[in-house]
């Protein structure tokens, strides 16, 4: 896939401008309103495509999701092993949610790709909605990036809690970084394989099918 401006000015509202936001708060309002505080850019990004496509931004909502999370994890104590736990919390959600859109019509993927699909084209919305309805591949290969996105994120969320409740804290500080992107690395990669694996077998179909015809 080529790197479109619309899909990096998406990264960067949904990802740099709410850590730009928690920084510059941060020493004025303390932890929990700079918190808030990076809530506001990907919320208004959410009410702008709401206004002009008539759609919720799916990557949006996760973020301002997590971050709604972290806000409550801090209200329930500050002690440092809360804090430790508190990391983990959004990619826990997300890992259920995840699980929890399997048996729905439409997964959770299905709405995070339709969403990047929208930006990088003209009509890109009904025409991943054309191609769910054409293709019976499709809902199968987004429901298994479903399942297993939604496995490996609740798993790499059990793991970290357990090591925060049990470990040292010097030790899960050191340790914690490498298991977390260690698995999500691995899902990345299994993702990248796995549509490469998907693309070929349609491209063999529909070379068998011009064949026949």
């Amino acid at each position: 896939m080529k790197i479109r401006p619309g899909f990096v000015l998406e990264l960067a509202v949904n990802f740099l401008l709410p850590w730009l936001a928690y920084r510059l708060a941060l020493p004025r309002i303390g932890e929990t309103g700079a918190l808030i505080a990076s809530a506001v850019p990907p919320l208004v990004w959410s009410a702008i495509e709401l206004a002009r496509f008539r759609r919720v931004d799916a990557l949006s909502l996760m973020v301002v999701a997590g971050i709604v999370l972290s806000v409550a994890a801090m209200a329930l104590g500050g002690s440092p092993r809360m804090l430790l736990l508190r990391e983990s919390l959004v990619s826990g959600a997300i890992g259920v949610g995840f699980l929890l859109s399997l048996p729905m019509r439409r997964p959770l993927i299905f709405y995070l790709a339709r969403a990047t699909v929208a930006r990088e084209m003209e009509g890109g919305a009904a025409h991943f909605e054309a191609l769910w309805r054409e293709r019976p591949g499709l809902p199968t290969a987004m429901r298994t990036m479903t399942l297993v996105w939604g496995v490996g994120l609740s798993a790499e969320t059990a793991l970290r809690a357990w090591m925060a409740l049990t470990w040292p804290i010097e030790r899960f500080l050191v340790v914690s970084p490498f298991i977390g992107y260690g698995i999500y690395a691995g899902l990345a990669l299994w993702t990248l394989w796995y549509r490469k694996t998907m693309r070929s077998r349609v491209d063999a179909i529909e070379r068998a099918g011009g064949i026949a015809g």
